[in-house]
């Protein structure tokens, strides 16, 4: 189950790597492959998506590794949860996010196309 909606995440993207430092923050449509629903999302720090499973909560997140257009996090969150997600930088506005973990008391393991679409509305 994605848990996403419209939000802002914000984080710190630190060394997450040049590559996905040029990823640009803004409105992100984020779809399960291969046949989830589009959700729309406002992501101040495009590393946020590190914890797709997660979104919004307060969870702390390392990077582990990062080799070309990868870069790889893990993060733990409340009551036990925690999760390893791989971001894969396609273009600045296009990302591959590969994520899997414990969130609920349940196994998760999926994949999410990401991609830009525009900028967050006024607040």
């Amino acid at each position: 189950m994605i848990r996403l909606g419209l939000m802002v995440i914000t984080a710190g993207l630190g060394a997450a790597g040049p590559l996905l430092s040029q990823a640009t923050p803004g409105l992100w449509e984020l779809r399960r492959i291969p046949d989830g629903k589009p959700v729309r999302q406002c992501v101040a720090d495009v590393a946020a998506l590190a914890q797709v499973e997660r979104s919004g909560e307060k969870c702390a997140r390392n990077l582990v590794s990062r080799d070309g257009a990868s870069s790889v996090f893990r993060y733990r969150c409340a009551a036990g949860d925690f999760g390893q997600s791989t971001l894969t930088v396609i273009t600045p506005r296009s990302l591959t996010i590969e994520t899997q973990g414990i969130s609920g008391g349940f196994p998760f393991n999926y994949v999410v196309q990401a991609r830009r679409i525009g900028d967050c509305a006024a607040r």
